[in-house]
């Protein structure tokens, strides 16, 4: 019997996210490797760029279709999705580790009776088993993880693997499948956001405060910032504690955890709690002007000074360069 992959994608609005692609290019990866096929599937009503799929796995796509579940339910999102990975007869499953896959994935496991790697930050092939990495010990430590459960399941870091496209796209397949008599017994009934603003979880770059900022009306100069960058504003958890900050910009343990190309932390310490949030970022760069806080401990790039004199500096640069 041929072995599958099971990708199971999440849409925001109608569109297949960011992390949904990285996830289908690593499952490419795999599939090349292990000689897998890959099925992935999707929940939603309208979903506008589902051919964008085939520009990063071949695979037979899935669209179970209805109105009530652009947004997400638990009940719902459970049901469909245990029933597609049993029918496929699935070896192996991905699901991104965003919000909706944090709550999703452990109760699929245990609906399922499988194995669950969750946070994961590689996958690797040993013989004809996958071996994942995943932090532990609030990021002080990296574990590897093989499963001995028949269905293997793994939910994977956002931002952490590449959303590599094919050297040509893969020939569409694409069923739709419409959706009777939905479990709505969960589910999410409005998602608020603040318009403009990028959310920590899933931004490229990151400009980040924390109590060296002195006050939160001097968050004008990360915002300042970030603005030329393309960048979200995070905090550390003093700030949001300090009430200076909302909580859905928190950055470590008690908060988000990010994995961006590049973390610029502005008059944060560095506490354990706060790394274990943001120690997986490609490039970190630290201001502070204490010289013995452990943030430097794992900055790619350190500023030893004054925050207050190297962020308009460094804005005025990042300008400059921008054009």
């Amino acid at each position: 019997m041929e072995k599958k992959i099971v990708v199971l994608l999440e849409q925001r609005e109608g569109k297949i996210k960011k992390a949904s692609f990285e996830a289908l290019s690593k499952a490419s990866e795999l599939a090349s490797t292990m000689g897998l096929t890959v099925d992935a599937a999707v929940i939603g009503g309208s979903i506008e760029n589902l051919a964008d799929v085939f520009h990063y796995c071949a695979c037979s796509l899935v669209h179970f279709s209805h109105a009530e579940l652009n947004l997400y339910s638990t009940s719902a999102y459970k049901k469909i999705a245990a029933d597609f990975i049993s029918q496929s007869q699935a070896e192996f499953v991905l699901i991104s580790n965003t919000a909706l896959g944090k709550d999703l994935a452990p109760v699929l496991a245990a609906k399922l009776n499988t194995g669950l790697v969750s946070d994961c930050t590689s996958l690797s092939v040993n013989g004809n088993e996958i071996v994942a990495t995943r932090p532990v010990y609030a990021g002080k430590a990296l574990q590897e993880v093989k499963l001995h459960s028949d269905l293997k399941m793994f939910s994977l870091r956002p931002n952490v693997f590449k959303a590599e496209l094919l050297s040509s796209k893969a020939e569409e397949k694409i069923t739709v499948t419409q959706v009777e008599n939905v479990d709505l017994s969960c589910r999410v009934k409005e998602i608020q956001r603040s318009e403009g603003k990028l959310d920590v979880a899933e931004a490229d770059i990151i400009v980040s405060g924390g109590r060296g900022v002195k006050a939160p009306e001097h968050f004008n100069l990360i915002e300042a910032l970030a603005q030329p960058l393309g960048a979200a504003v995070g905090a550390s958890r003093a700030v949001v504690d300090a009430g200076w900050r909302p909580h859905e910009d928190q950055v470590g343990q008690t908060g988000k955890t990010v994995s961006p190309s590049l973390y610029i932390a502005c008059g944060i310490s560095g506490a354990i709690q706060h790394l274990a949030g943001m120690s997986s970022s490609k490039y970190i760069v630290a201001i502070n002007k204490d010289k013995e806080a452990p943030i430097f401990t794992v900055a790619d790039y350190g500023i030893a000074g004054d925050l207050f004199e190297i962020l308009p500096v460094l804005t005025e640069e990042v300008k400059k360069l921008k054009g």
